[in-house]
């Protein structure tokens, strides 16, 4: 990827937008790329807060594991979105991992350099407490679904999320571009695998759905949607 092209990615995330042309350039230079293969670990649970990635190609999965071991997938990551978020509050390790799912280009830069960045331009540090307030935000809905909705909602909730940030239109309907299997949708809607499946299944006999090996295309969104909204 060429210089302009950087440039162009940086002035779009969440992180550095409305930065001018200047900053950006500023900021450029002061990143460092790193590039993961499929299934390499980028960010280790419990690992120093020492470091902030921007994904340029390919998509991360972040996820934590509790003490007796289970693990929950916390969200995907894609391009122009953050793995690192602990460097925005000061936090003194990660409080998750971060793992590549496919081929991984990421730009990079030490937490230091971040954090002086935005105690000498408020407007990199506004955009982060929009961040972080967006994130909140998404952890308290979440926590509402997992209280309150049937694992049938909590299901489609995860899927339509999954669609808006990843999905493409193919001959079948709207796929979720990239790899995901029973066990990850099962993890991100707090439920089990076996009920997974059997919804999966259900939904593919009434052509909602249709799920290949690690691949899940959402072949009525309107029908979906309704699952996701009835009480």
């Amino acid at each position: 990827m060429d210089d302009q092209s950087d440039l162009d990615m940086l002035g779009r995330t969440e992180l550095f937008r409305g930065a001018p042309a200047d900053l950006l350039r500023d900021i450029q230079r002061a990143a460092f790329r790193r590039r993961f293969a499929a299934g390499e670990t980028v960010i280790r649970q419990g690992d120093p807060a020492a470091t902030l990635y921007i994904v340029i190609a390919g998509r991360l999965r972040a996820t934590q594991t509790t003490l007796d071991g289970q693990q929950v997938i916390m969200r995907y990551l894609g391009p122009g979105q953050i793995a690192g978020y602990a460097v925005l509050v000061d936090g003194e390790t990660h409080p998750g991992a971060i793992v590549a799912v496919d081929d991984c280009h990421l730009i990079g830069w030490k937490g230091s350099y971040i954090g002086d960045l935005m105690c000498r331009h408020a407007l990199v540090a506004m955009n982060a407490v929009r961040l972080i307030g967006a994130r909140y935000l998404d952890v308290q809905v979440r926590l509402r679904e997992l209280s309150t909705e049937k694992v049938e909602r909590r299901l489609a909730h995860t899927i339509l999320r999954l669609v808006a940030q990843a999905g493409r239109r193919t001959a079948r309907g709207i796929e979720i571009a990239f790899p995901l299997s029973r066990q990850d949708l099962a993890e991100m809607s707090g439920t089990t695998l076996h009920t997974v499946s059997r919804t999966l299944s259900g939904w593919e006999e009434r052509g909602l759905v249709d799920c290949g090996r690690r691949r899940v295309v959402v072949a009525n969104a309107p029908l979906l949607e309704a699952i996701a909204e009835q009480e």
